[in-house]
């Protein structure tokens, strides 16, 4: 799942680390994410929206991601 975890993360000035940190994961789990193989629970997802000052469906883009799923059972 696309998410704007590292473009949030960066504009703040944050490492990896620290975002773990402040939402109690490992420093993996955050580099999972970013790398889109990993989707966060949805207490993972808003403990970052709040870290980050935004809501849960724009941190984890969910009208695009729900687009993109709408498109691929289309092409069924």
């Amino acid at each position: 799942m696309k998410t704007r975890v590292k473009e949030l993360r960066t504009a703040a000035k944050m490492t990896q680390q620290q975002l773990a940190d402040l939402v109690h994961v490992s420093a993996r789990t955050i580099i999972s994410i970013e790398k889109e193989k990993y989707s966060p629970s949805l207490m993972l997802a808003y403990r970052m929206a709040r870290v980050f000052g935004v809501t849960v469906e724009d941190l984890c883009c969910l009208k695009e991601n729900k687009e993109l799923e709408d498109k691929r059972y289309e092409d069924l």
